[in-house]
């Protein structure tokens, strides 16, 4: 059969037609457990997410192909014209206008996920729930424009990816049903109140058992932790910290540093300070294997997004949020590690890392080079992406020499940052609640919340954990705290209450 063959176009355009109709549906299907975290054992920031877009991306390539060639098919004879245009064409004009409209909405979900660290979450959200809108105009498109319908093949086709659409979209409902049920669950309203409050929350925490414990480094413990009684652990990605509610009365946060499929234990790594005010010390003095801790989280503002390369950047403790990263990438992503300390005997897995990646590890010790390193020269191309973890002055120096668009920062200590404006009071109104509070000038946002019985938690009170985000729907902020960047803030309307205030007289929260 040759390219003036007139069924060619025929047998191309229906080829192309139904490879882009499966592509559709793998796409939502996985995008589906990339939602709900289902497939935890392969689950990672980069590939998964490289895949799914992958295969939206390559069904809009189809989608063009079969629309170019039903241009070249001497039976339709249909124009440009209508082919972009819904209802101008001659040929079942209602089910080739399906087909057009379920492409446009194909280009906007995937131009949004080009685009997604732009746009405002709940509309990138929104945006994305019209992939299923896109496979149900297509299953029409087909059903009503085919021409081979009746096929056996054609309906083995058409009954599995409409059950696979189908079974995904159950998934998903049950999933977000289950959420709202836990999240409804944890506020109680006080019965017959003709004013009813919102009883102050408490942080929803988790007896956990120490299984091992020992020196990992010079001055630091690794801890491995288990659920008392065995079982399951909450799902985590890369970058995420869990809170120890000490029995000191301390709260502290420690990044996981294990591997994120491991759903049975978490590792973490614990530096004493030679400052601590009573966490650390307690921590290398008191836990031993059996000892058990209250833990809440895990909670994530140091999340790994995906990227053709990486730059890992880290200093002293702050390996221990890069290593979960590292170990959660597959095989074929480009990647560098800088880590920095005061001596190889400091460094936790400094070993490990060095013996398993030679090739990647770069391992800066003060003790052996005393010379400071020129981030400068260090981060390129334009394309990577740099995570950085440690003490203010490597931050610092990073932040100096990486663009703010490419850099993404976790501190464990905050920032000082000083108000803009002399401390003053402030009122806080609410969307859902007719009650109003003043911020004292001395007072935190955090603790007017609380005092007014207002559901939020706070843990680290310091700006670092986030613990007590909170979104705000009128009102200017005025960030003085360290979870992330400010704009970063700004474009997600959210604020952290234990040290932020405002630039304006009143503040409008979502409660």
């Amino acid at each position: 059969m040759s390219l003036n063959d007139p069924h060619i176009w025929w047998y191309v355009t229906r080829a192309s037609a139904l490879i882009a109709w499966a592509l559709m549906t793998l796409s939502v299907v996985w995008g589906v457990l990339l939602s709900t975290r289902i497939l935890r054992r392969v689950d990672n920031p980069g590939w998964l997410q490289d895949l799914h877009r992958f295969l939206g991306g390559l069904s809009v390539i189809m989608v063009l192909l079969h629309m170019v060639t039903l241009m070249l098919d001497g039976w339709l004879h249909l124009s440009l014209v209508q082919v972009l245009v819904p209802f101008t064409s001659d040929f079942k004009p209602i089910a080739v206008a399906l087909g057009i409209v379920a492409f446009y909405l194909l280009i906007a979900v995937q131009g949004s996920s080009m685009i997604m660290h732009r746009l405002p979450r709940t509309f990138w959200k929104g945006l994305h729930y019209a992939s299923y809108a896109v496979v149900l105009l297509v299953s029409f498109h087909a059903g009503l424009s085919g021409t081979d319908v009746g096929s056996l093949g054609y309906k083995i086709l058409a009954f599995s990816l409409i059950g696979l659409t189908a079974a995904a979209t159950v998934v998903r409902i049950a999933v977000t049903n289950r959420t709202t049920r836990a999240a409804k669950a944890e506020v109680w309203v006080p019965p017959h109140d003709p004013a009813p409050r919102i009883s102050p929350p408490r942080i929803q925490t988790r007896t956990m058992v120490v299984a091992e414990s020992g020196l990992i480094a010079e001055g630091v413990m690794g801890i491995r932790l288990v659920a008392l009684g065995g079982g399951l652990l909450p799902i985590w990605y890369p970058g995420a910290h869990v809170t120890l509610h000490l029995a000191n009365g301390l709260e502290r946060q420690y990044s996981l540093c294990g591997d994120p499929g491991e759903r049975h234990h978490y590792d973490l790594a614990v530096l004493r300070t030679e400052d601590s005010d009573g966490g650390s010390r307690w921590v290398h003095e008191s836990v031993v294997p059996g000892t058990t801790i209250e833990v809440s989280g895990p909670l994530n503002h140091f999340e790994l997004e995906p990227s053709r390369e990486y730059l890992f950047i880290a200093g002293g403790i702050g390996i221990t949020p890069i290593k979960a990263m590292i170990e959660s990438l597959p095989a074929i992503r480009e990647w560098r590690l800088i880590y920095v300390g005061r001596s190889r005997r400091s460094m936790a897995f400094a070993g490990e890392l060095a013996e398993r990646y030679p090739d990647r590890v770069r391992i800066h010790a003060s003790d052996e080079t005393p010379a400071q390193l020129d981030f400068t020269r260090l981060v390129t191309p334009d394309t990577t992406a740099v995570y950085c973890c440690g003490p203010e002055s490597l931050m610092s120096a990073v932040a100096s020499a990486v663009p703010s668009a490419r850099l993404h920062a976790e501190r464990f200590i905050p920032i000082e940052r000083v108000p803009s404006i002399p401390d003053q009071p402030l009122r806080l109104t609410f969307s859902r609640s007719p009650l109003a509070l003043t911020v004292g000038a001395g007072e935190t946002v955090l603790d007017a919340l609380e005092r007014g019985g207002m559901p939020v938690s706070g843990s680290c009170r310091k700006g670092v954990c986030g613990t007590c985000e909170v979104k705000v729907l009128a009102g200017t902020p005025e960030h003085l705290d360290s979870v992330m960047d400010d704009a970063e803030k700004d474009k997600l309307k959210i604020m952290y209450p234990c040290v932020s205030r405002a630039m304006t007289p009143e503040l409008v929260l979502d409660f």
